[in-house]
């Protein structure tokens, strides 16, 4: 009777595959549940904004930098170009607002054709202009 006791206490093993299910279950939780944001891709200097309201946000960013150079989608892209890459976009992903983020060195004509470039590609889109609030 000894040796069966014995050969009882050397085969017993602690199964971890239910911790496993687990570990693997919370994973997959916490990469559903996470919010993952498009962001525009460089910095611009915005201007201060004195009667600044928050604003939906959106999954289209344009960025207008000092130089004139025009961002979409962490890319530079030509003023020409802007209504077919907004198309292209709202096509991955709908949105109604289009956020554009402009320095406050830029030159206005260039934002005035970029606004116009936005209406070309839809009439109904709304269009924000994103500055520094204080």
């Amino acid at each position: 009777m000894a040796r069966k006791r014995i050969r009882e206490a050397e085969t017993a093993e602690i199964d971890i595959t239910p911790m496993m299910d687990i570990v693997f279950i919370m994973l997959i939780f916490f990469i559903v549940t996470t919010s993952f944001v498009k962001e525009a891709g460089i910095d611009v200097n915005k201007p201060e904004a004195a009667q600044a309201q928050k604003k939906p946000s959106a999954t289209i960013f344009i960025a207008i930098r000092a130089n004139g150079e025009i961002w979409m989608d962490k890319r530079p892209v030509d003023v020409e170009r802007v209504s077919a890459n907004i198309e292209r976009l709202r096509a991955e992903s709908p949105t109604d607002t289009i956020i554009v983020q402009a320095d406050k060195e830029a030159k206005h004509g260039i934002v005035m054709e970029v606004m116009d470039q936005i209406k070309a590609a839809d009439p109904s889109l709304v269009i924000s202009i994103a500055g520094e609030t204080k």
